[in-house]
Order: structure tokens, then C-alpha cells, then sequence
């Protein structure tokens, strides 16, 4: 029996050791941040200061929150984020649902095609799809969203492919018997599909939510690639944020500057950790419900 607890013990000690090594190796650089966002002139040239400021200051969060226009531009991003959030959890799902319930003809060839989705690079086809919407018929519908919303509308959006995939694993295994009471009730299939099955796949629609607003706020490669207008989006704003800040105030000094980097990098983390941190227990759930791995 002695011998049995010492070797739970040892097993104990070796996960903690193990999870507390990789906890700090991957929170080490979001806390070596904001540490170093607190931190004065002096602290920074101090060589006795290293992760708890000896003179902390907010004067890095004010200017960053001037700079960047936090308030305003932080509104405009989430609107246009929750907007194409909406739009691909009703296309992916409704898609996820056809895939999971339906036979039709080409159906394995077109979840072939969703799963291509999944692994190609999106570089791959960047060329095609700048010159589609540089030169739509009469238009060009470069340097505004409609792009964006034109993709999320047909399912090609940021990571659609991977919405689908996770709407048809987790329909695929709710029984059938649900959608056969309702019909014989008399309920019809747009009835039973937003009424039932939607509402029974709220884990994976959480799911899905908090990959499809995140990704899409982080989202500089489409951003970029149709020339949006950077006063509205956040992701655009911070990539230039050490530039526009550096232009403004005039500093030269790429280790202060550097300071203001982080707070505004800090800044736009934030909403997203608020996000995750209230969804935890209903992420976490429907991941494993959606059988996702890896």
C-alpha cells in the first residue's frame, strides 16, 4: 500500500510539474506584456526591474486608447464581427444540417470539397479572389466589407469549412427519432431544423460562435488582401499601432516604444478573453461534444 501512494505521488508531482511547464510557456509572453505595459521610463532602463514594475503607470494604456481610438473603433469591429458571425452560423449550420439528414446526388464529392476547405491555404487562392472582386461585372467592391459578407453569405467565409464540418459531426449524432416526432406532429423541415435541432445544438453553436468572432477580429489577411478601411476595424489599426504612435508623439526610442505596443496589444486581447472567460464551461463542452481534436 506504501509502496502504491508513493508511486501517486510521484505520478501527482510529475502532471503538476508537467502542466505547470507548459502553462508558463505558453502564458509567459502574454504575462512578460503586461507587465512590461506598466512599466515607467525608469523601469525599463532598470536592470534591477524584470517583471513587477518598481514605478507602475497607466500612461501607456491612456495614449494607446487615444491613439487607436479604442472606444469607437472597438464598436465598429464588434458590429461588423457579430455581423458575418450571424450570417456563418446560419449558413454553416443549415449546410452542417443538409450534410448530416439528407442523401443527394455528389453529396461525398461536396463534403469533400468542405474538407478541402479545412486544409488549403487561404494564400492559395488569394490571387483568384482579388481579381473577382476587383473587377465583379461593373464593380469594384474593393475597399469596402462586401467581400467579406458576399463569402460568409455563400459559406466560403473565415473558416467556414471547419463550421460545417462541426455542425455535421455534432448532428450526425442526435438521434433521429427527435426529427420523426416532430413530423409526425406535423412540423415541417425549416420548422424542425430552427424549433429542435438548432436548439439542441446550442454546444455546437457556441462553439462555433466563439471560433468565428475571434478568428474574424484577428482577421488581417482579408483585411489586407481587399484594402479595407482601417479606421474601422481594430486589427487593422493595431498592426500600424507602433508606427501611428511613434509618428505622433515623436518617439524614437524603439525599447519605449515597444512599451506602447504592448498596452495596445493588451487592449485588444482583452475583449476576447471577457468573451472566453464567460463562455468557458459552454466552449469547453461543446468541443468535446463535437468530437474535435487535435
Amino acid at each position: 500500500k506504501a509502496v502504491r501512494n508513493s508511486k501517486k505521488l510521484v505520478l501527482g508531482l510529475f502532471k503538476a510539474v508537467v502542466l505547470i511547464g507548459i502553462s508558463y510557456l505558453i502564458l509567459s509572453p502574454l504575462i512578460g506584456m503586461l507587465s512590461n505595459s506598466f512599466f515607467s521610463d525608469t523601469d525599463r532602463y532598470n536592470p534591477m526591474v524584470y517583471l513587477f514594475p518598481a514605478n507602475p503607470t497607466l500612461e501607456r494604456y491612456a495614449t494607446s486608447i487615444k491613439v487607436l481610438q479604442y472606444g469607437k473603433i472597438l464598436f465598429s469591429t464588434m458590429i461588423y464581427d457579430l455581423s458575418l458571425m450571424v450570417i456563418q452560423l446560419f449558413v454553416c449550420s443549415l449546410v452542417g444540417y443538409g450534410f448530416a439528414r439528407f442523401n443527394f446526388p455528389l453529396k461525398k464529392v461536396l463534403f469533400g470539397c468542405v474538407v478541402v476547405m479545412i486544409v488549403l491555404p487561404v494564400n492559395t487562392i488569394m490571387l483568384p479572389l482579388y481579381m473577382t472582386f476587383r473587377n465583379f461585372g461593373p464593380w469594384n467592391l474593393l475597399s469596402t466589407p462586401v467581400p467579406m459578407f458576399m463569402m460568409t453569405i455563400f459559406g466560403c467565409g473565415v473558416r467556414s469549412g471547419l463550421y460545417i464540418y462541426i455542425f455535421n459531426q455534432f448532428f450526425r449524432g442526435l438521434p433521429k427519432e427527435i426529427e420523426e416526432a416532430a413530423f409526425v406532429d406535423g412540423a415541417g423541415m425549416f420548422y424542425t431544423y430552427f424549433r429542435i435541432m438548432l436548439a439542441n445544438a446550442m454546444p455546437s453553436v457556441i462553439t462555433d460562435s466563439i471560433f468565428s468572432l475571434v478568428w474574424q477580429y484577428n482577421d488581417t489577411f482579408y483585411a489586407r488582401m481587399f484594402t479595407m478601411n482601417g479606421d474601422t476595424l481594430l486589427s487593422m489599426r493595431i498592426s500600424t499601432f507602433s508606427a501611428t504612435i511613434g509618428n505622433a508623439y515623436s518617439i524614437v526610442d524603439p525599447t519605449i516604444l515597444k512599451l506602447y505596443t504592448y498596452a495596445g496589444i493588451i487592449l485588444m486581447i482583452l475583449p476576447v478573453m471577457i468573451i472566453y472567460i464567460l463562455l468557458q464551461r459552454q466552449f469547453i463542452e461543446g468541443v468535446e461534444r463535437s468530437g474535435i481534436v487535435g
